[in-house]
């Protein structure tokens, strides 16, 4: 396909108007341009804001933790860097003064999808006060030299699996969505291996552990199309002005479309709110529009092998929950896990992992008692309001925070 050479062309296109956009901003926002601070100006400025974000190709964001508030008082944070691999790097919030607290070290596991792992800004912010927390950063692969080598759905579990041994055995897993399967693999491998970091516990923040139980339009979609037309309509050479030249990749543009169209009246009537925040001067709401959406439409390639395998293994045939998921000539079996706690959460209005669709590992993992098992529901939320916002800050997170100060 010629997707990825025409988005490149799209964008080269459009920078004069980009920039003809930028300059809009400034010249009709100064003070001395005729009409400064009336209803017409604003118009005009927050039309042209709005035109340039549509043709700007949104960079990665970064955390940004500063300080966090731990006991009543405001303690710094700094990020670190302590685990790395061409194709993930682990981060460490260090908070400064509360080594003696020994809160719950925490692994959060992010997905390795179009987002970076900072769409779960709001996740961390909110553990912090309370936990020692580390997240898996996953590279663009149009950034990774095709020199590096490969990277598939077996590589991610080998890196959960090293990560854990990295960090210790009393580590507590979060895995968020997507990396709810190979999450759920590496520690029913260390198990069977009875591997002494085996974590404390796992959460399954939603996730498509078996897809069957709760199908979505975008789920009957995968499992009805055939492999093949993911390989030749999806997957992408990467162009020669990036790093990853020649890596064959799923492109991080295409899956945002994806999203994108499954809610375009919902992001429609956002921007729209956009455009009347502006106009009325409510730089408030135009900031929480900005932070929300410079973090959604920062996108990431991801690689053909890892992406094309999660299509077969985990939406087509169904691997895990059939009992036929192999990893490295090793069969994965989750009811040898008998030291990992697990819980389970969803979000009752998750329109990507539909609630029900993480739920079976809690069947599947029969080796355990009912007492190191939990489920959660969380109320009135969609895929993103279940790990981030008011509801995941104050009725989500209480649980797991009792779950994993349980075991």
């Amino acid at each position: 396909m010629i997707f990825y050479p025409l988005h490149e062309a799209q964008r080269a296109a459009m920078m004069p108007l980009r920039m003809a956009a930028v300059a809009a901003q400034v010249a009709l926002h100064h003070p001395f341009f005729p009409g400064f601070g009336s209803t017409p100006e604003r118009a005009a400025v927050a039309g042209a804001e709005i035109f340039e974000r549509a043709m700007r190709d949104f960079n990665k964001p970064s955390f940004g933790f500063g300080t966090t508030e731990t006991d009543g008082r405001e303690v710094a944070v700094s990020e670190e860097v302590v685990w790395n691999k061409p194709f993930c790097q682990l981060l460490h919030f260090q908070r400064e003064g509360c080594a003696a607290r020994r809160d719950p070290r925490v692994l959060i596991v992010a997905p390795m999808s179009c987002h970076h792992a900072t769409l779960l800004r709001g996740t961390v912010e909110a553990m912090l006060p309370d936990h020692d927390v580390y997240i898996t950063d996953w590279a663009d692969a149009k950034l990774v030299p095709l020199a590096e080598g490969a990277f598939d759905l077996d590589d991610y579990i080998d890196y959960v699996s090293e990560l854990l041994r990295f960090l210790g055995p009393d580590t507590h897993v979060v895995a968020v969505c997507q990396p709810s399967v190979p999450a759920l693999c590496a520690v029913a491998l260390m198990a069977a291996a009875g591997d002494a970091a085996q974590p404390r516990s796992l959460t399954l923040m939603g996730g498509p552990i078996d897809p069957r139980r709760a199908p979505t339009a975008m789920t009957q979609a995968i499992a009805a199309m055939p492999l093949e037309w993911f390989k030749s309509m999806v997957v992408e050479a990467v162009p020669f002005s990036y790093p990853g030249a020649l890596r064959m990749v799923y492109p991080g543009f295409l899956q945002l479309q994806g999203f994108m169209a499954m809610n375009p009246d919902r992001h429609a009537h956002e921007h729209l709110r956009l455009f009347n925040s502006l106009v009325a001067g409510d730089a408030e709401a135009a900031l929480t529009h900005r932070k929300f959406y410079d973090e959604y439409l920062a996108v990431m390639d991801v690689t053909a092998e890892f992406y094309l395998q999660t299509v077969e293994r985990v939406f087509q045939r169904f691997d895990l929950p059939r009992g036929a998921f192999v990893s490295r000539g090793r069969k994965v079996e989750p009811q040898a896990i008998r030291k990992t706690a697990l819980m389970v959460m969803e979000g009752e209005h998750d329109d990507i992992s539909a609630p029900g669709q993480a739920l079976p590992a809690l069947e599947l993992c029969s080796g355990l008692p009912e007492s190191m098992k939990a489920y959660y529901l969380q109320k009135g939320v969609g895929h993103f309001g279940l790990f981030s916002g008011k509801l995941w800050r104050g009725e989500a997170l209480p649980k797991l925070r009792a779950f994993m100060r349980e075991h």
